[in-house]
């Protein structure tokens, strides 16, 4: 395996303190890998997200070093170094795409890059100057995603990627997942089994706030992932 690039250790996190979301929560992270986090509704996966987002507050941890170094999650330098996309953003939406691409762009004192092949391989040529509020779900997440792809950032963190996509656009997901080990590292959650077992080098499956198996290249298999996670249906 690669060098550690995110390495957290005993991590709790809440929204009310009496009821703990993510508890003693550990977990390391290598360079140039694609990582899947699958659970059940309710087992923490976007609360960890938002975490290393910066946009919950409220967490605890014995230790969390970025690239061998203790790091603040809400500070300035991790952010400039990590890009999310949510499940469900409605921010921005009074921007085009490509006003919302220079201002991230600008925001993390890029110069914004040709991303023609990244609107096609998304079927998004016709909406780039379109207001965000006035696409689809599906079209807004493409609008972030290619965002992200075109961005590079060293730890890019996707939350339910596949949510809204068609299946073009889902196929060209998994692609641009799996090539993007070449400038970082993903972390994505999912509750489709097929975009876990199709794109992940390692896979942690989360229960009650805790990660309660690990599955590594060569083990990753649908059954398995489901048994471990006590479901019986499609998932």
């Amino acid at each position: 395996m690669n060098g550690t690039i995110l390495d957290i250790h005993n991590l709790n996190a809440w929204y009310d303190r009496k009821n703990m979301i993510l508890s003693d929560f550990s977990i390391k992270l290598a360079e140039h890998e694609a990582v899947g986090l699958i659970g059940l509704n309710g087992a923490g996966k976007t609360t960890f997200l938002k975490v290393l987002s910066g946009l919950l507050p409220t967490f605890c941890s014995e230790a969390i070093t970025f690239n061998g170094t203790p790091v603040k999650l809400r500070s300035k330098d991790f952010k400039l170094c990590r890009y999310t996309v949510f499940a469900e953003d409605n921010s921005f939406k009074y921007f085009t795409f490509r006003e919302y691409l220079s201002y991230v762009f600008s925001a993390y004192g890029e110069k914004s890059p040709n991303v023609s092949e990244l609107l096609q391989g998304f079927h998004f040529e016709n909406y780039a100057d379109v207001l965000l509020k006035d696409l689809s779900t599906g079209n807004r997440k493409k609008a972030f995603l290619i965002t992200a792809f075109a961005l590079k950032p060293q730890l890019l963190l996707l939350d339910e990627p596949v949510n809204g996509l068609d299946f073009e656009s889902t196929e060209y997901l998994y692609q641009q997942i799996a090539s993007y080990k070449n400038y970082g590292t993903v972390l994505f959650s999912s509750h489709i089994l097929e975009s876990i077992t199709l794109t992940s080098d390692r896979v942690f499956v989360l229960e009650n706030g805790q990660i309660r198996q690990t599955f590594e290249r060569g083990q990753i298999n649908a059954a398995d992932i489901r048994e471990a996670l006590h479901y019986e249906n499609d998932i």
